[in-house]
Formats: C-alpha cells, sequence, structure tokens
C-alpha cells in the first residue's frame, strides 16, 4: 500500500539486469514484456547537441510506401464509385451500378433502437470483442443452423464483433496465415480477398472456375490449384461478383474435402439472406467439424446497414481470442451505437424479417426485368444470378478491348453512355464487368438498355 493509501501495482514488464547487454551506449536498460518481447527505452542525453541552422532550401521528405503496402492495390469499385461522384458534381447525369450495397435506408426499428441507445449513454467503450447481448444473439442464431454436437455449437465466447466483415476477413487472414502460405480464392472473386490475404504476408492463389458451370469451383479445380503450401481457402455463396450461388451437395462436399486436408476455411456469407430460387446453404449446416471454419457475416446487405460498420466472424475459441487481442491493438470495439442497432436486427425478428423479405422481392423483381431484356439478340451473354444484386456481364467479344476488355467497356460506358460499372479486371476476369442492381428498377433498366446497345455496337461485325 502505498502512502496516499492507493494500492501499489506491479508491472507486468520487468526491467534486465544492468549487467545485460543494451542496445547501445546511453540507453536505459531493455525492458522485457512477460518475458517475450525486448523493448529499449533511449535516455535523454546529457551532453547538449548542437542543431543545424534551418536551411530554406530543403526539401520536404518524399513518401515511399513501406513494404507493407508496396503492392497494394486501391479498390476498383471505390475508384469507379469515385469516378461516378466526380462526373455528377461537373453536372453530368451518372446512373451508378457500380457501389455493392443495397439502395433501401436502414429500417426504422434498428434506427430507433441506435437512438435509443445513444440517449441511454451506450456511447462508451465496450469490450474489444463486442457487447455480449449481440455477441449472444449471433452465437443463438448460428447454433440454430449447426448440424453438429450440441456441445460444440457456437456460443458467445467464440464470437468477435468488428467495425464490418472487410475487418473481420484481414483480421482472420492476419491471424492465420503468413509468408510462406497460400490461399485459394475461387475467382472470379470480391476485389478486396486478394489484397487482404496478401497484406497478411501470404499467397493468393486464384483458382479460376469455369463460366459453363456459373464460375463455381469444385473440388478437381481445387485440386489441381493446392500445394503443399495451401493453408486456407476463401468462400463465398452467393458470389460477389457473380451473384452465383453453390448448391448444398457441392458446398458440402467442398467443405468435407478443404477439412481433410487441414486447410482454414473461411466462408463469408455477407450475402446468404439474398437469395431468390431457393434459400443459400451457410457453412454451419453442411459440416459437423467447425474446428477449421470461420464464418464471416454481418448486418450490411441483408439489413440494408453497410453505413453501421458491424460484421462479426465464428470462430474456433482460440482464433477468436487471437483475432480479439488483434483488433484491441487495431481499432477495439466496433462503434457501440451500431452494436445496439445490430442487436435489434437480429433480435427484433418480426420487423426484420418483413424488411428482409420486401428487400429480396424487390432485388428479384429487378433481376427478372433485367433477365428480360438480356434475352434478346445480341445482348452480352452473363452468369445467372441466384442471389446477391449483381450482374456479370461477359464483354470480351468487343472489337477493341484487347486483353482487357472489360476495363475499356467499362470506361465507356462511364465517360460516353454515363453508366457506371465495374471492371471484371477488379475480380480477376478481365473480359467481363460487374454491375450492382441495387438501385431503382427504372435507373437499373435504362442503364441495361445502354449497355447492350453500347455492347451492340462494339462488337466485332463480321464481314
Amino acid at each position: 500500500m502505498s502512502k496516499n493509501g492507493l494500492p501499489i501495482v506491479t508491472s507486468a514488464i520487468r526491467i534486465r539486469s544492468r549487467s545485460m547487454t543494451r542496445e547501445r551506449p546511453g540507453d536505459r536498460p531493455m525492458l522485457v514484456a512477460a518475458g517475450q518481447r525486448r523493448i529499449s527505452i533511449r535516455k535523454p542525453s546529457k551532453v547538449p547537441r548542437k542543431r543545424p541552422p534551418p536551411n530554406p532550401t530543403r526539401m520536404p521528405a518524399e513518401f515511399a510506401p513501406s513494404p507493407n503496402i508496396a503492392q497494394l492495390r486501391p479498390s476498383a469499385t471505390i475508384a469507379v464509385s469515385t469516378r461516378a461522384k466526380a462526373l455528377k458534381a461537373q453536372g453530368r447525369q451518372i446512373i451508378d451500378l457500380g457501389v455493392g450495397e443495397p439502395d433501401f435506408d436502414t429500417p426504422d426499428f434498428i434506427k430507433a433502437a441506435a437512438a435509443r441507445a445513444v440517449a441511454s449513454g451506450q456511447t462508451k467503450y465496450t469490450a474489444t470483442e463486442g457487447i455480449l447481448p449481440l455477441r449472444e444473439a449471433i452465437a443463438s442464431m448460428a447454433a440454430a443452423r449447426w448440424t453438429g454436437a450440441v456441445a460444440e455449437a457456437p456460443v458467445a465466447a467464440d464470437v468477435v464483433v468488428s467495425g464490418g466483415s472487410k475487418q473481420t476477413l484481414f483480421n482472420a487472414c492476419f491471424c492465420l496465415f503468413g509468408e510462406g502460405d497460400e490461399v485459394l480464392i475461387p475467382t472470379p472473386a470480391w476485389t478486396s480477398y486478394v489484397e487482404i490475404v496478401a497484406l497478411s504476408k501470404a499467397t493468393p492463389v486464384a483458382v479460376m472456375g469455369d463460366p459453363a458451370r456459373s464460375f463455381l469451383v469444385t473440388i478437381s479445380d481445387l485440386d489441381a490449384a493446392a500445394t503443399p503450401r495451401t493453408k486456407g481457402i476463401m468462400l463465398n455463396s452467393p458470389s460477389n461478383p457473380t451473384g452465383a450461388t453453390y448448391d448444398r451437395d457441392a458446398l458440402r462436399d467442398i467443405i468435407a474435402y478443404c477439412t481433410a486436408k487441414g486447410w482454414w476455411i473461411l466462408s463469408d456469407e455477407i450475402y446468404h439472406r439474398i437469395a431468390f430460387e431457393t434459400s443459400a446453404a451457410t457453412s454451419l449446416e453442411l459440416t459437423r467439424d467447425r474446428s477449421n471454419l470461420i464464418v464471416i457475416d454481418g448486418v450490411a446487405k441483408s439489413y440494408a446497414m453497410t453505413g453501421w460498420r458491424i460484421g462479426w466472424a465464428i470462430a474456433p475459441r482460440a482464433v477468436a481470442k487471437a483475432m480479439t487481442d488483434l483488433q484491441s491493438h487495431t481499432t477495439s470495439n466496433a462503434s457501440t451505437p451500431s452494436q445496439y442497432a445490430a442487436l435489434a436486427a437480429l433480435t427484433e425478428r418480426d420487423a426484420a424479417e418483413e424488411s428482409i423479405t420486401a428487400m429480396v422481392r424487390a432485388f428479384r423483381a429487378r433481376r427478372d426485368a433485367v433477365i428480360a431484356l438480356l434475352s434478346d439478340d445480341g445482348a452480352p451473354p452473363y452468369i445467372h444470378p441466384t442471389g446477391a444484386f449483381y450482374f456479370f456481364l461477359d464483354v470480351s467479344a468487343i472489337s477493341n478491348g484487347g486483353d482487357d476488355a472489360g476495363t475499356v467497356f467499362a470506361a465507356t460506358m462511364l465517360e460516353e453512355h454515363g453508366v457506371a460499372i465495374v471492371p471484371g479486371t477488379a475480380f480477376g476476369t478481365p473480359g467481363w464487368v460487374r454491375l450492382s442492381y441495387a438501385a431503382a428498377e427504372a435507373d437499373v433498366l435504362e442503364a441495361m438498355r445502354r449497355i447492350i446497345s453500347a455492347y451492340r455496337a462494339m462488337i466485332a461485325v463480321p464481314v
């Protein structure tokens, strides 16, 4: 006990003996945190140093990217959106089908829950991994889908809430993979998968699916791409950018194959509630072993909450703890009011189901209307979307496209026809383009008419 009556707290960091080697003369003894990392504290020199006179001609330091981000590419989808906004600011009328977010507003009951949370003072830090009621709600929904042993069903301790599913994916990759590892990415794939894996120092390996099978990969495709260095796989169903969905049997077989290989499975299920012909299967329904499974989900798409930034992982306990520890040193907890908004989305079931059903019904109506236009002669080939809210069009036949027809076509559509779409090179398929039908139906159909007309004009004309 100290003199002022407060308890004396001993640090977990102990000071090394003065007889031990120091970093350099003049340094204080190195510190060792829990017997792990050495920290050198440099004390000020007692000898005053002469400072050089100001140099008025000195040039400012030039930025050179660190090796951590030297190969990082900016998000192509964000780049398209930024260019579209710039053209709008110039007075151009642009139909923006590049953005990957629902055009619906967040349901009122969710906004009201966030307002109540703010009014009641829920604006402080929370536990890094998220508030317990939200994690319990997530675990409860996951456990309802789980088909394995009851004792192994997900619980709150297996859940980590982050600032969106993108952060969740980053945290998972950063904790699971490293230099020398390879991660299989069925392609075409969401643009950030490759960059996130590369930031974790692992090597992303594209596994190209067959367009005749809607680009959905098979076990044979994965087997051909695997090496002894393969450590994990990214799965995404329904798919961004194609809208294709794995059927239950195919996804079950892939999960079983990856589990037998001992790979980590990162299953991105952010679109699983937006499905049309049949419900999209989730990984927890298709396996009895989740020791290598990390499920990534969130409220962004299904609940029209992209700006609230709430995503989560359901992971084996050790992985969840590692992700929590990592997050504690980066962003800490996700936004507190947003967590309470997400809690309402997951627990006020009747209101949530009403909103989701209405949104999916609208998406399906738009999808069907676009399919009717694409059935005309001369329209570009496309992947039939059974989920999400994207069309993936094959524009490789345009006459001046070269090796990157998608980029040429997307640039032409934006600059000459006022329609923003994303070139397929962002997803690993340069002959294709992606468009989102998360926009007013009239705008979607007008944009598609322009796309079809431009495509007909740009394809090679037989002599």
